[in-house]
């Protein structure tokens, strides 16, 4: 069932809502969050239906991993490669710690810096630390 996404004018938060296409247009929306009118279609993040051998498919180079522990620079192209593989948003904080490794921060300075983002990695909020990304 397609998916449609909107941002709601009043109380400025993003929503999404599944719908058949016959009941696009013809069933009101609502915001999922305050229940206004108010709100405007956007256009969403196309999304290609893949089976997740197929994403895999393209990290399965052993050669294309080897050394990622000693180029943050590396690093952040194949995490920023396998995020746009799995086809989903990632937090804001996945992307902050990317373009730092992007400009070449090494992982144990990005986490100097940012020890929240450790604290959550650890507890598994992010799925894991550095270390389980090489």
């Amino acid at each position: 069932m397609p998916s449609y996404e909107y941002r709601c004018l009043d109380c400025k938060r993003r929503f999404e809502i599944f719908m058949s296409y016959k009941e696009y247009g013809a069933k009101p929306v609502l915001c999922t969050h305050c229940q206004s009118t108010n709100i405007i279609r956007r256009i969403g993040r196309i999304r290609i239906a893949k089976s997740e051998e197929s994403r895999l498919e393209n990290f399965s180079d052993s050669a294309d991993l080897e050394g990622l522990e000693d180029d943050p620079i590396a690093l952040g192209r194949m995490m920023r490669k396998m995020s746009g593989e799995l086809g989903e948003d990632m937090p804001p904080e996945f992307n902050e710690v990317v373009d730092r490794l992007e400009k070449g921060q090494s992982p144990e300075d990005i986490e100097r810096d940012l020890p929240e983002l450790g604290n959550e990695m650890d507890s598994g909020d992010m799925g894991g630390g550095f270390e389980d990304a090489m």
